[in-house]
């Protein structure tokens, strides 16, 4: 028995929710008493793939086929349940991102295993298996009970701190392949976006509400984001305006996002809006009413005028950056 971990690549390389999950799946292995097991599918060099192992991975499995360049619901589903069975294992875990949402309930068909989305902490109990989420956008939290006997959980995002246990690097090279006849998409051209930090992949994103009042106000907004390395975000009514373009619009509507750090800047903090972004580690808040939802959620707050706030932090900013 053992829990599988699926970890996706970006062009090659793991990112840091990648060894969450491993380092999720090594805690949960201990209560279990099982090993933990981790997948790669797609062309990862072997340094990359050793790195696993650094957080408890007891064993990495790749699958290289060379006609999974981009991931195929239907054919990652194929590989992940086959690899699962193989195993015998008893959990499959994965990352509560667009990707991990798809393959999730496919897994879950296949198997014939409970699943719980979005799951932040480790399990209350695992005789009977009981995890902790949260529901209703993070305004309240769920005790699920899975009685299948393979079960599925999605990670959410930042909810697990990195836990170093190396193991030894135990690399298998799978001879897996995908069923062609399952392959149903096709990556016909790519366009990278250069010179931006993309919002999805962010640490730091500084974010603008309608407290910022008009789009010619946004100049100290876009100048914070360049001295912190961030990328910039707003509330839906921003786009809506025009102020912003549509790609930056996070919450429940827009993209959902965990960085590690999140400024709401005139941002009242509407239920769906908190709902893209309550996974992120830190909030900071700036909002002219003391009551604005904003505030509890963030884990600091500063009860002012964006327009005067801003440009002072900005200052301060300039004045780090330069010594």
């Amino acid at each position: 028995m053992s829990v599988l971990v699926f970890l996706e690549n970006w062009d090659g390389k793991f990112k840091k929710l990648s060894f969450e999950l491993v380092s999720y799946a090594s805690k949960l292995a201990g209560m279990l008493g099982e090993e933990v097991v981790a997948l790669s599918i797609g062309q990862v060099d072997t340094a990359e793939l050793e790195k696993p192992a650094l957080y408890g991975a007891s064993k990495i499995i790749s699958i290289e086929d060379g006609n999974l360049k981009s991931v195929d619901e239907q054919a990652y589903t194929a590989l992940i349940a086959g690899t699962a069975t193989q195993l015998g294992a008893g959990v499959v875990i994965l990352s509560n991102n667009n990707n991990g949402k798809s393959l999730a309930p496919r897994l879950s068909v296949r198997l014939k295993a409970g699943i719980a989305s979005g799951v932040s902490r480790l399990p209350v109990s695992v005789s009977p298996f009981v995890v902790y989420k949260k529901v209703y956008s993070g305004k309240a939290f769920s005790n699920v009970e899975i009685k299948t006997p393979v079960k599925i959980l999605t990670l959410a995002q930042n909810s697990f701190e990195l836990i170093e246990n190396p193991k030894p690097a135990v690399i298998e090279k799978s001879t897996a392949q995908a069923d062609a006849q399952l392959m149903k998409t096709r990556v016909t051209e790519v366009e990278k976006q250069t010179g931006k930090i993309l919002l999805t992949d962010a640490d730091i994103v500084v974010s603008g509400g309608r407290g910022m009042r008009s789009a010619d106000n946004w100049g100290p907004l876009l100048e914070m984001a360049e001295l912190l390395g961030a990328a910039t975000a707003c509330s839906r009514p921003v786009s809506d305006e025009g102020w912003r373009p549509h790609g930056e619009h996070t919450g429940q509507t827009g993209k959902i996002i965990a960085p590690n750090l999140y400024f709401a800047i005139g941002i009242s903090g509407a239920i769906q809006h908190l709902a893209g972004i309550s996974s992120s580690k830190y909030i900071v808040a700036i909002n002219t009413d003391k009551d604005a939802p904003i505030f509890e959620a963030a884990q600091y707050g500063i009860v002012g005028d964006a327009l005067k706030v801003l440009p002072k932090l900005v200052e301060k900013l300039r004045e780090v950056k330069s010594k």
